[in-house]
């Protein structure tokens, strides 16, 4: 996903989405089949409003292990959350 974030890089994604629900009728298909460039896009826009914070998450979050790296995941979510936050006012 890394690559992908850059404003080409996010709005192919959201071609790619708008693509996906004119070929897909509304409803619970809809939702399987366009769910991976949903997710891709969303975590496409978050790296681009907030790279540093949006990093730090991938990479002390990936996986489960020790207490420490459990709270590295806590406090870089939570560095996320107030990037993003300040980015909606």
């Amino acid at each position: 996903m890394q690559g992908e974030a850059t404003k080409g890089g996010c709005e192919r994604l959201h071609r790619a989405l708008c693509e996906c629900h004119k070929r897909v009728a509304s409803g619970p298909a809809r939702g399987s089949v366009c769910r991976h460039l949903n997710r891709a896009l969303a975590e496409c826009l978050v790296a681009d409003a907030c790279p540093e914070e949006s990093e730090a998450v991938r990479s002390f979050c990936s996986s489960g292990g020790t207490a420490l790296k459990r709270s590295q995941c806590q406090q870089a979510q939570l560095a996320l959350s107030v990037c993003l936050s300040s980015r909606s006012s």
